[in-house]
């Protein structure tokens, strides 16, 4: 009984070691990323492996960063407008969305999802794609790092660069050049809205060529984009109370 209690023993610190390295890591690598930017994404990789393992020679990967300051603050409204109209205000999870989402999935056989801006951050620069419990964990963990460690504006940065607007085409200024032959500096209300619109699924939909789909979800995007106030409803962003700063 005292071998087997000692080996049980071993066995739980070892994993309480692996655990208390995990979250220092991960808190590291958190708190770097506030001032560092991230080269590459779990996303972009899992992506570009998956090209080379399907040869799929159309798979061109795309991306140049732009500080916030060079993206105009159109595309920024739009994502929030499109995405997320909480953002400013949660810390990080929209309960009341989650909670809509969850009732209507239990009568429709397609999943209809709630995560946010700063839960799309998380899962796309850390996770791998997928909807196990286990992911989702660590999801909701790398959230609440990320709103705890970076401001609002930080996260918003991250995601208008990470984000995947098309086919191998990840980022604000890889999107503008790749769609509209401008900078990201440049983009209007009405490319914005059409790059917003095409997020939930990129690969289906084309910024370049948009669907009479994607021509009124950004009709309807703009709409909320002057519902929101404008891009000077960004300019407080770290200043909500709700926001964790």
């Amino acid at each position: 009984m005292a071998v087997n209690t000692s080996w049980f023993g071993r066995i739980a610190r070892a994993i309480l070691g692996v655990v208390l390295l995990f979250v220092a890591l991960s808190v590291g690598m958190v708190l770097l990323l506030r001032w560092v930017n991230p080269p590459y994404s779990a996303f972009m990789l899992e992506s570009q492996v998956a090209a080379w393992a399907d040869h799929d020679s159309s798979y061109v990967f795309r991306r140049s960063w732009a500080d916030l300051t060079r993206i105009s603050p159109n595309l920024a409204l739009a994502v929030v407008a499109s995405e997320d109209q909480k953002f400013p205000e949660h810390s990080g999870f929209d309960v009341e969305a989650i909670e809509k989402a969850y009732a209507l999935n239990q009568h429709s056989h397609h999943v209809r999802g709630a995560s946010t801006i700063s839960q799309q951050v998380a899962k796309n620069l850390f996770l791998w794609s997928g909807r196990s419990y286990f992911r989702k964990g660590l999801e909701a963990y790398f959230t609440v790092l990320i709103e705890k460690c970076w401001p609002k504006r930080r996260i918003l940065e991250i995601y208008l660069n990470t984000a995947e607007f098309g086919h191998g085409t990840y980022g604000a200024e890889a999107a503008a050049q790749q769609f509209f032959h401008k900078s990201a500096a440049r983009l209007t209300r009405s490319d914005a809205a059409v790059l917003a619109a095409v997020l939930p699924n990129p690969q289906r939909f084309s910024a370049a060529a948009p669907s009479p789909y994607i021509l009124k979800r950004r009709e309807w995007i703009l709409g909320q984009m002057q519902a929101l106030g404008g891009p000077e409803m960004l300019d407080e962003i770290d200043a909500y109370p709700n926001s964790g700063h």
